[in-house]
C-alpha cells in the first residue's frame, strides 16, 4: 500500500516538477558587419555572452550589405525571423543594433540601461518551462505544459561559441575589426508543440564545435516558453 501511494504522490507531482525549473532568458541579437552602430552594441553583446543564466545569441543580417560589405556570417532566414518580431513588438520595421529579450521585449543594443532593465524584468516574470531533454545525438524530447493556442513552436539554434574576429575591409566600418560571439550558424523548425510530451529529431551538424540550443517559443514571434543548451556536438566526418 505504501509502495502505491508513494507511486500515485509521484505520478501527480512529475508534470509540476517538470514545469519547476526556469529557462535561461534569450537574448537574440540582430547585427551587421557593415552598421556603424553595431560596433559598440557588440561589445555589450559580448559581456552578456558571459553572463551566467543568459543565451545571447548572434543573428547578422544581410539588408545592409548593399552599403558595400557583405556581412560574412549573415543569412536571410535571420533577417525573416527577426521580421517576425515586428508586429507583437509594434514595430514598423526591423532595425541594427537590436536586442530582442525572450521574445517579450526589444531594445536599441546601445542603451545598456534599458537592456539591463529589461533583462531584470525578463528573468523576473517568464513562467516556468517544459522540459526539454537531449536524448542520444539526433533526439530532444520537450514535456508537457502550458501551450499557447495553436500550439507553440520548437526551434533549433546552433552558434558558434568561439568569439571570431572579422576585419571589416569595405563600408562604413572599413579598417574595424569586429569581434562577435555567440554566432548562429544555423536555425531550423522542428515541428509544433502543443503541449504534450513530444519527440524531434535532429539534423546532423554541418560544422564542428558548434552550440545546440532547444527554444519554445509562441508562434509569429512570441515570447521564449522554453530554452535550453546541450553539449558541443561533432559534425559529421566527411569522406576521406
Amino acid at each position: 500500500m505504501k509502495t502505491a501511494a508513494l507511486a500515485a504522490l509521484l505520478f501527480l507531482i512529475t508534470p509540476a516538477a517538470a514545469l519547476a525549473a526556469k529557462p535561461p532568458v534569450v537574448v537574440e541579437f540582430y547585427t551587421a558587419q557593415g552598421c556603424a552602430a553595431c560596433v559598440e552594441a557588440n561589445g555589450l553583446v559580448n559581456s552578456l555572452a558571459e553572463r551566467p543564466g543568459v543565451v545571447a545569441l548572434t543573428f547578422p543580417v544581410d539588408y545592409w550589405d548593399y552599403l558595400g560589405w557583405a556581412d560574412t556570417f549573415a543569412k536571410p532566414e535571420f533577417a525573416e525571423r527577426q521580421k517576425a518580431y515586428l508586429a507583437p513588438l509594434a514595430l514598423r520595421e526591423p532595425y541594427t543594433p537590436q536586442l530582442v529579450i525572450h521574445g517579450m521585449s526589444q531594445a536599441s543594443a546601445v542603451e545598456a540601461g534599458k537592456v539591463e532593465d529589461l533583462l531584470n524584468e525578463a528573468a523576473r516574470t517568464r513562467g516556468p518551462a517544459p522540459d526539454i531533454q537531449f536524448i542520444g545525438p539526433r533526439r530532444v524530447d520537450v514535456g508537457s505544459g502550458p501551450a499557447p493556442r495553436g500550439g507553440g513552436e520548437v526551434w533549433m539554434v546552433r552558434y558558434d561559441p568561439q568569439p571570431r574576429e572579422v576585419v571589416v575591409r569595405r563600408g562604413e566600418n572599413r579598417g574595424q575589426t569586429l569581434e562577435q560571439r555567440n554566432v548562429v550558424r544555423e536555425i531550423v523548425r522542428l515541428g509544433v508543440w502543443r503541449g504534450r510530451p513530444t519527440a524531434y529529431t535532429l539534423p546532423e551538424a554541418k560544422e564542428d564545435g558548434l552550440q545546440t540550443l532547444i527554444l519554445v517559443q509562441a508562434p509569429e514571434g512570441g515570447r521564449i516558453l522554453g530554452a535550453k543548451p546541450r553539449e558541443t556536438l561533432l559534425a559529421r566526418p566527411g569522406p576521406n
